[in-house]
């Protein structure tokens, strides 16, 4: 079959499981309704009604179900359709037990589901807890049922699952759920035979994603690192989800700050229009033209009046604005350049018409108040909370008004399902204010998910603000030299310079430099502060990335030792099985079937840290498995006498999860190390 007929085929087949994954939903609605209308005594002939249209819609899902079945006899057997996406576990296990207590009990409305996984591999994979909150319904209507007689009585209504081996009773109530190996080989399989990890399907979503903000001629900082990194992996994940997301930059381009640089340019570079002035150190020329606004009053009012014409579009001041907003992007670029972090610069400049806009309408409108000489907006209760202040009393505009406008043009015009915003914690405050404004005035409405991530400040080891000795703001620039500073050193410490060569020390050097500090600011919960440390960072045991950097690169080796290739072990598919058999074997397979589980969990709270873990629990078990299962065996003389292909098969598995989480949180894995 050819890569376009393949392409083809793996297109019709998602389609298709989606609309039979809408049927069942659609079913399951309609059962409901026909349980409801009976308990409420309802007509014969609505009744009716509804019983046929369920039965058409099970006469749909069984063509489509049939569909599919053909088209894999056509193209190669079950793997193919398994090859199109990894299920979450959790909603599988969610909708079986849903559809089994709907149909031991229908007279319960939305039944409680609860499923959690186990501690002990002895007890199950999973556990239905439902039984102990669903006595309690039943007792509240009069019916006294032991939780225990409920789980068997849900056992007994628990259709055919090619995802569960056995289910088990267990303690007052509880049911044990064991998973079935057959299933975890065949999505397993799928992964091996595609090369990649398909994520779980979700509704596909117009994304925005506002982050990393730094102030145009202020030098990136280390209070821009959490935004810039935060941001960039949501970004991957959601782009890995198939949504169509846009990075955008909200750079702090606009305002009285550029008066006072553009009248200092002037002074300084006075045929600025015709010859680029050489500003190579722009956080200097700012701190000058500072101290002449603080103490200079006449160059005060030339700054303000530079402010006025550069709000009116002046062509000579535009030309000044824009030569210092140049100065300012390049730098920034090489940051992101080293980081690899893509984004789309819109400064609040982009949004001055907007504002202009957004104030006639919320005059005109009645939502804005005089409050001391200023214009403010209250959100849904007038009075309550803190206000935004839309117009100053010197009659400009303030961040609350650009946020307001940038909200409103990219819901209107952007046309945005989601919107995101990756700030520091204080924030929060502002952006439910924000918020709640949008919603009041109708710019905002259920259609527009609005989400602000927020996260706790960068601290130093003597767990203050992080700064330098002198107590100046650690620069941006100057951390990624310190890690790779340090990540050289530790490189050396284990002898990798005499091993590896120049090229490949550089690359390790740069994957270990970047990844641990992109990896250490996503593997705390985003809310809390964190300690920045390169020596715990760099540690090559625990949950680091220089750990989870060595592990990926040992996995891939064992291949390579074994001389046998990728391609190979897909071909090997057809005459051996993922080895599941042994106990270890197992456990890291049901480590990896979580990855949807994972994924999905992550796009409802948006936070990072449980991708982390997963990436160390993924690396702790395997080092279990190969601690216990040989994959290559040598003899005295290190000779290789024994490969096992199905463990091999394993490790690649293994392999390509790994990198797929180390793409999503923006770390490089490199072949040597």
């Amino acid at each position: 079959m050819s890569q376009s007929d393949l392409e083809i085929f793996h297109k019709r087949a998602t389609l298709a499981e989606e609309e039979i994954e809408k049927l069942k939903r659609d079913i399951e609605s309609l059962r409901t309704l026909c349980q409801r209308s009976e308990n409420s005594g309802e007509s014969e002939a609505e009744l009716a009604k509804l019983r046929q249209e369920n039965s058409k819609l099970k006469y749909r899902l069984n063509i489509l179900k049939r569909a599919i079945e053909n088209e894999r006899a056509k193209h190669g057997g079950s793997v193919l359709i398994s090859s199109l996406k990894m299920d979450s576990l959790y909603e599988m296990l969610c909708d079986l037990f849903r559809r089994a207590i709907n149909s031991a009990y229908p007279d319960i409305p939305d039944p409680p589901i609860v499923i959690t996984t186990s501690g002990n591999p002895k007890f199950g994979d999973y556990q239905c807890n439902s039984t102990m909150p669903l006595s309690k319904q039943l007792s509240s209507q009069g019916i006294k049922v032991s939780p225990r007689d409920i789980a068997a009585k849900i056992i007994a209504c628990i259709e055919s699952s090619p995802l569960v081996e056995k289910l088990e009773v267990a303690g007052p109530g509880f049911i044990n759920i064991f998973l079935r190996k057959e299933y975890g080989q065949e999505v397993l399989t799928a992964l091996l035979q595609s090369g990649t990890v398909p994520g779980p399907v979700v509704k596909k979503l117009k994304v925005i994603v506002d982050f990393s903000s730094p102030n145009i001629a202020k030098e990136m900082h280390v209070g821009h690192l959490r935004s810039t990194i935060i941001g960039d992996s949501i970004c991957r994940l959601l782009e890995y989800l198939g949504h169509d997301v846009m990075r955008l930059n909200h750079v702090g381009d606009w305002g009285t700050q550029f008066g006072m640089l553009i009248a200092h340019l002037q002074d300084r570079y006075p045929n600025y229009l015709t010859v680029s002035p050489p500003i190579s150190d722009l956080q200097s020329f700012y701190k000058e033209s500072k101290t002449r606004f603080d103490e200079d009053e006449e160059f005060k009012k030339r700054a303000y009046n530079c402010v006025v014409k550069l709000q009116a579009f002046d062509s000579d001041i535009t030309k000044a604005w824009q030569l210092i907003c140049d100065v300012s992007r390049q730098e920034f670029q090489k940051l992101y350049t080293r980081l690899d972090i893509r984004i789309t610069e819109r400064g609040e400049s982009f949004y001055q018409k907007y504002m202009e806009k957004l104030v006639k309408e919320l005059e005109s409108n009645g939502f804005l108040e005089e409050d001391e000489g200023r214009k403010i907006m209250w959100g849904a209760k007038p009075g309550v909370g803190i206000p935004l202040t839309i117009i100053k009393s010197d009659g400009g505009f303030t961040y609350d008004t650009s946020d307001l406008a940038a909200l409103k043009q990219r819901v209107e015009e952007e046309k945005a399902d989601w919107i995101i915003y990756v700030t520091d914690a204080g924030q929060a405050v502002h952006f439910k204010t924000i918020e709640s404004c949008a919603r009041r005035i109708g710019i905002l409405t259920d259609k527009c998910r609005m989400d602000h991530v927020g996260f706790g400040v960068v601290l130093g080891e003597d767990k203050k603000k992080f700064k330098t000795r002198s107590g100046d703001t650690v620069k941006l620039t100057d951390l990624l030299d310190e890690g790779l500073k340090r990540a050289l050193e530790k490189l050396r410490e284990k002898g990798r310079d005499k091993v590896l060569t120049p090229e490949e020390l550089k690359a390790a050097q740069e994957s270990i430099a970047y990844g641990c500090i992109k990896y250490a600011d996503l593997l705390h919960n985003r809310n809390h502060e964190y300690v920045f440390s390169f020596d715990k960072m760099l540690d090559d045991k625990g949950n680091t990335a220089v750990y989870l950097l060595y592990a990926i690169t040992r996995i891939r080796s064992i291949a390579r030792t074994a001389n046998v290739t990728q391609e190979q072990l897909r071909t090997a598919l057809e005459t051996t099985p993922i080895s599941l058999e042994h106990e270890k074997e197992w456990k890291l397979a049901k480590v990896l079937l979580k990855f949807p589980d994972v994924i999905l969990k992550i796009t409802k709270d948006l936070y990072l840290h449980s991708l982390c873990e997963f990436c160390y629990e993924i690396c702790c078990a395997f080092t279990e498995f190969y601690d216990n299962c040989y994959c290559v065996e040598k003899n005295q003389t290190g000779e290789i006498v024994k490969v096992n292909m199905g463990r091999l098969m394993l490790t690649e598995v293994t392999a390509i999860m790994l990198e797929k989480c180390f793409d999503l949180l923006g770390l490089k894995p490199v072949t040597h190390m």
